[in-house]
């Protein structure tokens, strides 16, 4: 395929544009910052200007193009880019360049006839990761269907944005397929970050524990990219397990007394369910934390 990836050179981006490019695909960047991957252009474009993004589209994806007579047309966007959390920008900016942003994406879509835009939605809209004070799941596993109730301006983003996505949809017909990722890991924060988690799990309350490796982040959206004819759809995805050793029942009596648990859970099965993903787009993550570190709970 022929695509347009935002953000490409982010934290998750970077690993994501490799992978895709591995897969056959080719690949243009659009970030303020160039990722410098051989065979992949980079174009700095103000995604808030509808205008220039359209432009960016009708544009070859490299020199080698311009040896083809014909315009060649972008077959799918995968939208990454945003201001990535709370307290980077002030909330009144991180809140109109999310939306804006992701509105002219679907708008350029629709209006250049593009059938596949993948886009970045967030594990913050179920309102638990940056919430004041304590705010817990109202039932688990956390599933699409969860109410997506967030209190700060970079959730209600991306509440928003899938808003968006679904009238597009609706408009055009194409199939724009939305990602809650969880909280992004790259390779080297296993050894870096998680001994403290094992330590102390409660670090990971504000994630529901979970966490995705950006491997699988790429794999995720590489399923999207593949499985056609399903509209609007938003999916969970994470890694299979907890980011924790502490075991399913032990973080219920610790950190969930009370939430209800609608189904027998798995010891080690994360909280933020991805059986949808599984489901419709065959997602199966391939990484753990626990190829890097030994489990101290194992045996």
């Amino acid at each position: 395929m022929r695509i347009l990836l935002t953000g490409g050179s982010g934290k998750a981006g970077r690993h994501v544009v490799p992978f895709l490019v591995e897969q056959g695909h080719t690949v243009t960047n659009v970030d303020r910052v160039p990722l410098g991957l051989d065979g992949v252009t980079d174009l700095d474009v103000d995604l808030t200007d509808l205008g220039q993004l359209v432009s960016a589209l009708r544009m070859p994806a490299s020199f080698a193009e311009l040896d083809s007579p014909e315009e060649a047309a972008y077959d799918a966007i995968v939208h990454l880019a945003a201001v990535p959390a709370i307290l980077l920008r002030s909330d009144t900016s991180t809140y109109a360049n999310n939306v804006l942003s992701t509105w002219n994406v679907l708008e350029a879509a629709a209006v250049l006839g593009i059938r596949k835009v993948v886009f970045a939605s967030s594990e913050t809209t179920y309102g638990v990761c940056f919430a004041r004070g304590e705010r817990r799941p109202e039932y688990l596993p956390v599933d699409e269907e969860h109410p997506t109730v967030p209190e700060d301006a970079y959730a209600t983003s991306k509440v928003v944005n899938e808003v968006t996505a679904r009238s597009v949809q609706r408009r055009t017909g194409a199939d724009v397929y939305g990602l809650r990722i969880n909280n992004v890991i790259e390779p080297h924060e296993y050894e870096e970050l998680f001994p403290g988690f094992l330590e102390d799990p409660a670090q990971r309350r504000r994630n529901i524990f979970a966490y995705i490796d950006v491997r699988d982040l790429a794999l995720a959206i590489e399923c999207c990219l593949r499985t056609d004819g399903l509209g609007y759809e938003v999916f969970n995805v994470a890694n299979a397990d907890h980011s924790v050793a502490a075991r399913t029942a032990e973080l219920v009596a610790r950190f969930y007394d009370g939430v209800p648990v609608r189904r027998e859970m798995g010891e080690r099965e994360t909280f933020f369910c991805i059986d949808k993903a599984r489901r419709l787009l065959g997602y199966e993550p391939q990484h753990s934390w626990r190829d890097v570190l030994a489990d101290p709970r194992a045996g």
